[in-house]
């Protein structure tokens, strides 16, 4: 049972991409520019006043993504964790969003790269860095070379006090089959954030009641339509996690241009998840 101390709510920064704005795009890939870029806009908050935005709306958990870092430099990533702990905020997850173990080519340099972002996550205080699992098809040869590196990445990571997770996520990991064939190589090595979102309906119910007994961590992604909240998506998906035992931590991923301004969004989400816990012994009653 994973400590709670925190409560059972965090907020991925891709949540709030359009109040943040300006990303960075740090990348393996010597071509790709990490000069700073707007495509959400030039946005009208900080980083470093998410702790406390977070703290303010009862929530103490926060993950943030590699690109909504402003800058690596060891004194802004010592503010930030200050910002984190001033306001009583863990650091669940720095999410690493580029490099692909799988790749048959650039593999070895991506997860070289990946590893660089184990001392970033250290200095931050987070408990777990969430990398790319890879990107590729999901052949057997492209499936042991991502846990071939994968393998040698955790152990980079052993002794750092951040532990690396994958998703379900991507062309390489898109039913429980591959999912748990890769957990299995990887023998608790790597822990799993599963994603309520990553995969298709009506098939990924079963894929996540299968894979979510193994999940350490969730991004509890809802869907949008015309009329808001897809409500019975939203609850089949949470029905499936309690199915697999899951009693975890839930990220609030909002990601929809249904409420102008992003918090709504992801406080109706909490709000639909703390009902629905609280709901839990009449369940199990019935």
């Amino acid at each position: 049972m994973q400590d709670m101390q925190n409560g059972r709510f965090a907020v991925s920064t891709w949540s709030l991409h359009r109040l943040l704005g300006v990303i960075n795009g740090y990348s393996p890939d010597p071509d790709k520019s990490a000069a700073p870029k707007e495509p959400y806009g030039s946005g009208a908050a900080a980083l470093i006043d998410m702790p406390a935005a977070l703290a303010a709306r009862d929530v103490n958990r926060l993950e943030v993504c590699s690109f909504h870092l402003p800058s690596l430099d060891a004194g802004y990533l010592g503010e930030l964790r200050g910002a984190l702990a001033t306001s009583n905020v863990l650091l669940q997850t720095l999410l690493v969003e580029d490099g692909d173990p799988s790749h048959p080519e650039t593999a070895e340099r991506d997860v070289r790269w990946m590893a660089e972002w184990i001392d970033i996550a250290t200095a931050l205080g987070a408990q777990r860095m969430r990398v790319i699992a890879g990107k590729q098809k999901p052949t057997e040869e492209n499936l042991a070379r991502a846990a071939r590196h994968l393998t040698w990445l955790a152990d980079k990571a052993e002794g750092s006090g951040v532990r690396v997770v994958v998703e379900n996520w991507f062309d390489l990991l898109p039913s429980p089959v591959e999912m748990n064939w890769l957990l299995d190589r990887l023998d608790g090595k790597v822990g799993l954030n599963g994603d309520l979102g990553n995969w298709a309906a009506p098939t990924k119910y079963g894929g996540l009641a299968d894979i979510m007994r193994r999940a350490e961590i969730c991004h509890a992604k809802a869907d949008y339509n015309v009329g808001g909240l897809d409500a019975d998506d939203y609850r089949k998906c949470l029905e499936m996690c309690e199915m697999a035992g899951y009693a975890g931590p839930f990220t609030l991923i909002y990601d929809s241009p249904f409420f102008p301004d992003e918090w709504d969004g992801i406080l109706l989400q909490k709000a639909f998840i703390e009902d629905f816990l609280r709901d839990a012994p009449a369940r199990r009653t019935a």
